[in-house]
Formats: C-alpha cells, sequence, structure tokens
C-alpha cells in the first residue's frame, strides 16, 4: 500500500463491507465518516479491524477520535507508513 488511491480503495472497500447500504465513495474528505455512514460504535470497531487486516497497521483505540473523517483516516495511514520506513 503505497500510494493514496490504493489506501482510499481499501478504506472504501472496508467500509463497503462494514456498512453494505452506504455509498462510502459519496463521502466528501472532510465530513465525518461514522455520522455520514451512520455508522455505530462496534461497526465502526469491526472497520478498524478490517483495516488493520488489510493494511497491517493496528490503530490502537486512542487514536480513534483522531480519525473521524477520510481526509484524517488517510493522513494517519500514509503517516504510519512514512515512519515505518
Amino acid at each position: 500500500m503505497v500510494n493514496e488511491e490504493e489506501i482510499k480503495k481499501i478504506v472504501f472497500q472496508s467500509l463497503e463491507k462494514i456498512a453494505p447500504d452506504t455509498e462510502p465513495d459519496s463521502l466528501l474528505p472532510n465530513e465525518n465518516i461514522r455520522e455520514v455512514l451512520g455508522i455505530d460504535s462496534f461497526d465502526f470497531l469491526q472497520f478498524m479491524i478490517l483495516l488493520a487486516e488489510k493494511t497491517g497497521i493496528e490503530i490502537p483505540e486512542q487514536d480513534y477520535g483522531k480519525i473521524t473523517t477520510l481526509n484524517a483516516l488517510m493522513s494517519y495511514i500514509r503517516d504510519f507508513n512514512k515512519h515505518k520506513k
């Protein structure tokens, strides 16, 4: 997982799996993911687990509040990958 598009694809695929009745690709970069897609805390936890499986990045629970938007989530993953190198 190197570029922005690959990250976005993984995020959208994961959201579609967790919230199949929603359209994650209509999500604007600074909208709250949980509010816009109607994801409850259990589904959000499942989303984080799925992201960890697909990216190899386990996001600690204390960081969940930092990744409320698509932009924030993508930055978090991108920054993690930069520090990993």
